[in-house]
């Protein structure tokens, strides 16, 4: 789980805080705000009428959902290849994107900002972070991980200039992530944090290394343009060779 600091304008949408820290002036963040609650709408597990909660009831076909849906299910297909099955559509058997949608849906929200004119602007979901540009000329933003047993201490800080960061972990709904090759709740490690260009992949990314359980560590190592830091049940701090150029 991440956080930075400073006071930007924060909704709860998708059962968490979103907080969307503009420093460039006049950029409107509503247009931002007005799609992540779209994305609600239509890929909510705890709603009954979203699309995803239709489909997977057989209400409807894919072709009857929103474009949306057929994109995000095709990269979820694609990142099931990609982490051997750790990451799936269908966890826990019921139909299930959340792992990437979040991320993606912050993805989505950061490519309208830009369209808006914000070039230096954090937001930050519920702990994941899309970060671009700089909050002031002379420094980059600044995320802290909190350890996910001492919520009060931080694992790391990270300087990061246009980039993405994901955790997953046992303090993030981390707990309610299965191996879904077993259906069993991993073990082996207390939390995974990604950094790279996509927080879509990031979140993904994530959430297989931590089904992974304690083969999680050395799968990130073989990730290309993404780097990972993760801490076990042991309490050993493994990072990838090219995380230390992440921290603050």
């Amino acid at each position: 789980m991440s956080h930075t600091a400073h006071h930007p304008e924060v909704r709860h949408i998708m059962g968490m805080p979103i907080g969307i820290d503009v420093r460039d002036h006049g950029v409107d963040v509503q247009p931002a705000f007005a799609w992540l609650r779209e994305v609600d709408a239509a890929f909510s597990t705890y709603r009954q009428d979203s699309d995803i909660s239709r489909l997977d009831r057989g209400e409807v076909t894919v072709d009857g959902c929103r474009p949306e849906v057929d994109e995000v299910l095709r990269r979820c297909m694609a990142l099931r290849r990609a982490t051997n099955g750790y990451f799936s559509v269908r966890p826990a058997a019921r139909l299930d994107p959340s792992g990437l949608v979040k991320g993606w849906a912050v993805d989505g929200a950061a490519e309208r900002l830009e369209n808006a004119g914000a070039r230096n602007f954090c937001i930050n979901a519920g702990g994941d972070i899309v970060a671009r540009g700089r909050p002031t000329p002379d420094r980059a933003w600044r995320v802290g991980i909190r350890h996910p047993e001492d919520l009060e201490q931080l694992a790391a800080v990270l300087a990061v200039e246009n980039l993405a960061v994901a955790t997953s972990g046992l303090y993030e709904r981390g707990a309610h992530i299965v191996d879904p090759r077993t259906g069993e709740q991993p073990h082996g490690l207390l939390s995974v944090t990604i950094v790279g260009p996509d927080l879509a992949t990031a979140d993904a990314y994530a959430t297989a290394a931590f089904a992974m359980g304690a083969d999680g560590p050395a799968w990130t190592a073989t990730l290309s343009g993404y780097d990972a830091l993760c801490i076990t049940t042991d309490h050993r701090v493994l990072s990838t060779p090219g995380f230390g150029r992440h921290r603050a």
